[in-house]
């Protein structure tokens, strides 16, 4: 079995491993006329491999660059465009960097803590036991989603003081009430709408 690892090493990973086989079984095409119609034929292949660079207004001159940087630039055949084939460009994608910082309940996500910190710059007042309630309700709903079981208005309570780091805390008579319509499953929902189509007809 053959591995990855042991094959060569492809500049342009865009267009896979098979039409880079393609490129050099053409260089190894004596006859010049058939390696050039090969040529043009791996191209179209190209193409279709990578529709996106059909985007670009001169994508085929691009297309014959990456057939010539892929065949190391020894492939002898007719062009109809000047081949610039400089193998020092760089094709490898940047790397994504990603955040290091912990995120205390992942299954709330982080936008959830950074809503609650920006909530404790709020004054206290309706507008912030409004927003703090929003919160609470979404975090309520979201541990539902992953958790069966029901859960108790503490918990969430608690979970909402350690995030905000001790900034917003609900009271103990404060509910977390979700609003009815989150309570009624989507089947529910459209059974009754049927019903409603056969009563009006």
């Amino acid at each position: 079995m053959e591995y990855n690892t042991q094959r060569d090493k492809i500049v342009i990973m865009d267009y896979g491993r098979n039409v880079y086989k393609l490129v050099q079984y053409a260089k190894t095409i004596e006859d010049r006329t058939k390696r050039t119609q090969v040529a043009e034929a791996i191209v179209n292949v190209m193409a279709q491999v990578n529709p996106h660079v059909r985007d670009q207004a001169d994508y085929r001159q691009k297309l014959w660059d990456h057939l010539f940087i892929l065949a190391g630039g020894d492939l002898d055949v007719d062009t109809p465009f000047e081949v610039q084939h400089n193998e020092s460009v760089q094709f490898d994608p940047r790397q994504m960097t990603y955040s290091n910082s912990n995120i205390r309940y992942r299954h709330y996500g982080r936008y959830t803590e950074k809503m609650l910190m920006k909530i404790a710059e709020y004054p206290e007042g309706e507008e912030r036991e409004a927003l703090t309630d929003e919160v609470a309700q979404d975090m309520k709903r979201k541990y539902m989603a992953w958790n069966n079981d029901s859960i108790d208005d503490k918990v969430i309570k608690d979970q909402i003081e350690r995030m905000s780091l001790g900034r917003v805390v609900m009271g103990d008579e404060r509910e977390i009430v979700l609003p009815a319509i989150t309570g009624a499953q989507p089947q529910d929902m459209m059974d009754r709408r049927k019903k409603k189509k056969k009563k009006n007809k």
